[in-house]
């Protein structure tokens, strides 16, 4: 039976907290060693673009590279804002997150809270208006949702809008007014009904939006979603880190290889938190925008980090040191796959 597990972070409430069937168990044939099993708590966020999170909770990818080390405690949240509080709090060891987020946890500790572990995907998100809407100038005067104030879309929505001119505030004014709105379902509603324009969101959300009529003015470029560890977890557990990288070099080969499958295992993962299944055709959209790749893309990152000064939304912050691709590599190597490379 799947066990639900309600839980708080400060500075937001969770979306839902559980552990799946397939993460609670543990398997005979993980690589790391140790007299006592390590839970860790892994947090991620309820979008297509975390997909491998997904698919390795599904698949049982993480138990079985943990083996008899540890198992994985999964909380689902709403927003990369929430995960920043909660790994800052010292309330996860582990995430999947986007890339402002981990940026915001990197300075907000002074380079002692996290490190990117991996990268995990580029793409998957949008700008997605009103019917009739065909440039950013039309959107003067009108209101667009993002998913958190800070956070990888709302970033890009803000520095596309300044690319075009067009001001925008934390507080919501400006010439476009950004209304930071989660969960990101509660935008698309808002956008079916009119109350908004549009929105920058990640997938499945802004394939929902189209589908409901709204148009793509921009496809939003970059990495989206990393996988980062706790500094401290790290160092008391290098072996259960290289065993989580394992899974999502893993979990990534998986969707490649099984796209069909990997699009089903991810949207009834998604389900299980979200109490409701995405139609399949929203899927396999939602995929096709994805590139799943466990390449961090350093330079992207330096962009996104770039760019939200520019805004004001965050302090000119140097990243040397934010990666430690040491266990990411081995995993590739060991895959046979290409080396990665944390220099931008």
């Amino acid at each position: 039976m799947r066990r639900v597990l309600a839980a708080a972070v400060a500075g937001g409430a969770l979306l839902a907290a559980g552990c799946s069937s397939s993460s609670a168990s543990t398997a005979s044939s993980g690589s790391s060693s140790g007299s006592a099993s390590v839970t860790v708590r892994l947090g991620f966020l309820t979008n297509i673009t975390h997909a491998p999170a997904l698919v390795a909770l599904k698949q049982g990818l993480f138990a079985k590279a943990l083996g008899s080390a540890g198992t994985v405690k999964p909380t689902a949240f709403s927003s990369g804002t929430q995960e920043t509080t909660a790994l800052l709090a010292d309330q996860l060891d582990a995430a999947y997150v986007g890339p402002n987020p981990a940026i915001n946890a990197w300075q907000k500790s002074g380079g002692t809270a996290i490190k990117i572990v991996s990268g995990a995907a580029t793409g998957g998100a949008s700008v997605v208006v009103a019917k009739g809407i065909t440039s950013a100038g039309q959107l003067r005067g009108k209101t667009l949702a993002s998913p958190s104030l800070g956070n990888t879309q709302d970033v890009a929505l803000r520095y596309w809008l300044k690319q075009n001119g067009l001001t925008t505030t934390t507080t919501g004014g400006g010439d476009v007014f950004v209304k930071p709105t989660a969960p990101n379902s509660a935008a698309v509603l808002e956008f079916k009904s009119g109350q908004i324009a549009g929105g920058s969101e990640p997938a499945p959300y802004d394939v929902e939006m189209v589908k409901d009529g709204g148009t793509v003015l921009l496809r939003e470029p970059g990495v989206t979603t990393l996988l980062v560890v706790s500094q401290p977890f790290l160092s008391a557990h290098p072996a259960v880190v290289a065993d989580l990288v394992k899974a999502q070099v893993q979990a990534n080969d998986f969707i490649k290889a099984n796209p069909a499958a990997a699009e089903a295992a991810a949207n009834a993962e998604l389900a299980s938190y979200t109490a409701k299944a995405l139609k399949p055709s929203v899927v396999s959209a939602a995929f096709k925008e994805i590139t799943f790749t466990n390449n961090p893309d350093a330079a992207s990152l330096a962009s996104d980090a770039s760019q939200a000064a520019s805004l004001g939304l965050l302090k000119p912050v140097n990243l040397t040191g934010i990666y430690d691709l040491g266990p990411l590599n081995q995993a590739l190597a060991a895959a046979g796959e290409p080396q990665v490379s944390a220099s931008p």
